[in-house]
């Protein structure tokens, strides 16, 4: 079981830009796909960026793309989430996400199945 812990969420202003880091309490290499995962009040939690076991690959729901990198730092057992050009609809809580590598699959990675979740970090973006 990994343990996660997330931080770097705050309020900015729209067209500004956040990190989030997510520290892991053990190696993930190999062993588990990371993402952010985010909820809005009254809205249902979506994915919003993964990261394959290996960190090869990256995925991003389609409202991120272009605005939203993920990356991993193995060697500190952390994960990023940067964000730029935030729109007020980036408004969340964000939660970072490990899962089991046998159960991720292209197809799976952005659904919120079998991840263990972090405590979560709050993103306000005003206009």
């Amino acid at each position: 079981q990994v343990h996660l812990v997330e931080s770097g969420g705050g309020s900015v202003q729209a067209g500004g830009s956040l990190r989030l880091s997510c520290a892991a309490s053990r190696d993930t290499y190999n062993l588990y796909c990371m993402g952010w995962f985010r909820q809005a009040p009254g809205k249902r939690r979506e994915g919003v960026a993964a990261i394959s076991s290996r960190g090869t690959s990256t995925y991003y729901t389609d409202s991120v793309k272009g605005r939203f990198t993920i990356s991993l730092d193995n060697a500190q057992n952390m994960l990023y989430l940067q964000m730029n050009s935030l729109k007020p609809e980036d408004t969340a809580m964000y939660y970072c996400a490990a899962k089991p590598a046998g159960v991720c699959s292209t197809s799976s990675i952005l659904i919120d199945q079998y991840y263990t979740w972090g405590q979560g970090t709050q993103v306000t973006v005003s206009s």
